[in-house]
């Protein structure tokens, strides 16, 4: 048995005789056996995320639960290989460490999963796959829909800026060596097979460019026989929902609260996908004494002298928008249920008898930016009048009294495309009384696939269609003074890569539908939740923004060449545990001509170097990804040093037709 207290490493045997490493984190002294608290990520706990281990310092010694940090297979210094992210293997082996876990002399039994991104979508996994000995998930900024909710596809289009972060910077990752001090002596070994047996996550991805079974698969969201969504009845055990505003996962929010069992709770603060203690934008609050609380009500049987509400959403205001915005004005509320008794809808109607023309430019979109914010140079969305000048904008009169939204907004239009592929991206926005306009929340939909992603659909040119485009979930208070404003564009770009052609929609405004989900601004005081009270926000762990490298965020335009780029460069070097030093370094740009969107690029490189007391080792990886109206043209390369010695070098070029994208 470890000894409690000094965060002992342990293996955890598969059945396939693959060995999961592991760090236990064992609370000290007498009054176990004490409930689990499980982590998994490919994220290499012992350098790249070495500071994680203060989280898990604090749930023991804060929260007197074991907690255990496992390296998934193939990745940091477990055995096997990682033939993709969430494969059906990942959840095998995740239900053998809660049954290692659960049957361990210091456990009491019951394991809670958690974890942020990643480790939140394998927690919603898993709770799917009713393993016993799992008691209570918190799924942190995750999806419950890996095609058209995370880093991959949007509405039916790939995703564009997103290719030179996690879509590279994991082929890289994924080719770095076993951590030598665990590995033992023939670590060397292991890595060069490990390379040579893992290809780039991302080509399948860029393959798999319409919704199915591969989508579906790590997805909760589930379509039955009717094309309903269901799915979330596989979840039996309690479950926390944190979600934030400014994150890609916010749809996880209402719409699986809504769903789940018993013991369900929902969390919104105006987070980007960062901790909420150091998030930008805040306000900030501990998130810890927040999942001990939940992880001790269902894991110890010991409910808290004064439960929370089960949900608890933060509620924006209009705030100047900045891409570094640091605090977002709003306030939070309290509900028992969702959708609240007080919520309905308000329908708002486009100016009848007009047909607007939108000749559509590729690179629209830029001051919104990326949909899923997080640390520099992932920021926020700027002021969206250089946009708007190239959409149509739709306004209704100022506010003379507040209005609450809070839900999905859903826009239903009758547009007209004069080519077969086109999209269309809505963005809400809050216009000041001086002008400036900020974005609410966006929507988007590939018109070929307005009645389905499993089966997408051309256009016919010049006939009308009435499509309904789902915005992203929001919560926000529209202020006396303030115009409501809805934005209609042909791209958001750098977000989702360009249509293929040149195009040109027409709009009948007359058929144009903006529906928000309200709530009453004046509640019955009475029956009222009081407003939640959370426990401010601590020093942070270490989330490597502070670098080496200045981090660079431009648009940049070549006028004469008609062509317009965006550009990203940022890295950071910090220390890791046996010795580790860490340094990481991330260059990348899209581009898209202004005159035919076809013509779209992206480049990056991502690039890893650890140097430890045995060895110093590096791993890069290049994207070079080209499209026209029908193909995409992909290369990535892949390099890997020991020392100055190049130990292995390798090439992957894929010709992709666009498949109505």
């Amino acid at each position: 048995m470890p000894s409690p207290g000094d965060a002992p490493y342990v293996w955890i045997p598969m059945s396939d005789g693959v060995c999961l490493s592991t760090r236990l984190y064992l609370p000290e002294g007498d009054d176990g056996p004490w409930p689990v608290l499980l982590e998994a990520l490919p994220y290499r706990k012992d350098d790249l995320t070495a500071s994680y281990a203060s989280e898990y310092r604090r749930l023991r010694d804060e929260g007197r639960f074991a907690v255990a940090r496992v390296d998934l297979r193939g990745t940091g210094a477990s055995e096997g290989f990682a033939e993709d992210e969430y494969p059906a293997q990942e959840q095998a082996d995740l239900s053998e460490v809660i049954a290692w876990l659960a049957a361990a002399p210091w456990s009491n039994g019951k394991v809670g999963m958690y974890g942020t991104s990643y480790s939140g979508f394998n927690s919603l996994q898993l709770a799917a796959e009713r393993p016993p000995g799992l008691a209570a998930v918190i799924a942190i900024y995750a999806s419950d829909d890996r095609y058209t909710d995370d880093v991959h596809y949007m509405g039916g289009a790939l995703k564009a800026v997103d290719l030179v972060d996690y879509v590279l910077y994991m082929a890289a990752m994924v080719a770095l060596p076993p951590t030598p001090a665990l590995a033992g002596e023939k670590w060397r070994d292991v890595w060069a097979e490990r390379v040579d047996r893992t290809e780039p996550w991302l080509l399948r991805w860029l393959e798999q460019q319409w919704d199915g079974p591969y989508w579906r698969h790590g997805s909760l969201r589930q379509r039955d026989e009717n094309g309903e969504w269901v799915g979330y009845d596989r979840i039996d055990v309690p479950t926390m929902i944190v979600a934030g505003w400014a994150d890609g996962y916010r749809n996880n929010s209402f719409r699986t609260f809504e769903r789940l069992p018993r013991g369900r709770e929902l969390l919104v603060g105006p987070w980007a996908h960062m901790s909420p203690g150091s998030s930008l934008p805040g306000p900030h609050i501990d998130l810890v004494p927040e999942m001990i609380r939940f992880f001790d009500t269902w894991l110890r049987d010991s409910p808290p002298a004064v439960a929370p509400s089960p949900v608890r959403v933060f509620l924006r205001r209009p705030t100047d928008p900045a891409p570094d915005l640091a605090q977002h004005r709003g306030e939070w509320r309290a509900d028992v249920t969702w959708p609240p008794a007080d919520a309905h809808e308000v329908v708002l109607h486009g100016p009848p008898g007009r047909q607007d023309v939108l000749a559509v430019r590729g690179d629209v979109g830029s001051t919104a930016w990326i949909s899923c914010a997080g640390a520099l140079p992932w920021g926020q969305p700027t002021d969206q009048r250089p946009d708007e000048g190239m959409s149509l904008v739709y306004d209704w009169p100022a506010r003379d009294d507040e209005l609450v939204i809070a839900g999905h907004p859903r826009l239903t239009v009758t547009l007209r495309s004069d080519v077969p592929v086109a999209f269309l991206a809505a963005k809400l926005c809050n216009v000041f009384p001086d002008g400036r306009s900020q974005l609410v929340t966006r929507g988007f939909l590939n018109l070929c696939h307005r009645r389905s992603s499993l089966a997408p659909e051309p256009l016919v040119p010049g006939e009308p269609v009435t499509v309904t485009v789902e915005l992203e979930a929001t919560a926000w208070i529209y202020e006396v003074g303030h115009r409501i404003r809805l934005d209609l564009a042909g791209a958001d770009w750098p977000n989702s890569w360009p249509p293929p052609e040149p195009v040109t929609l027409t709009v009948d405004t007359g058929s144009l539908e903006l529906a928000l989900p309200t709530l009453h601004r004046e509640v019955d005081r009475e029956r009222a939740e009081p407003a939640p009270v959370f426990t401010p926000a601590r020093a942070e762990r270490d989330d490597h923004s502070a670098g080496a490298v200045p981090t660079v965020w431009r648009i940049e335009h070549d006028v004469l060449g008609r062509r317009t780029s965006a550009v990203i460069d940022h890295g950071s070097r910090y220390p890791g545990e046996h010795g580790a030093a860490v340094a990481e370094h991330y260059h990348g740009e899209v581009a898209v001509s202004t005159t035919d969107p076809g013509d779209a690029s992206a480049h990056a490189t991502a690039r890893y170097e650890i140097a430890w007391p045995e060895a110093t080792v590096s791993s890069e990886a290049h994207l070079e990804l080209r499209s026209d109206r029908d193909a995409f043209e992909v290369t990535v390369e892949l390099d890997v040093h020991d020392g100055e010695e190049l130990l292995r070098s390798r090439r992957w070029y894929r010709h992709i037709p666009r498949r109505l994208q």
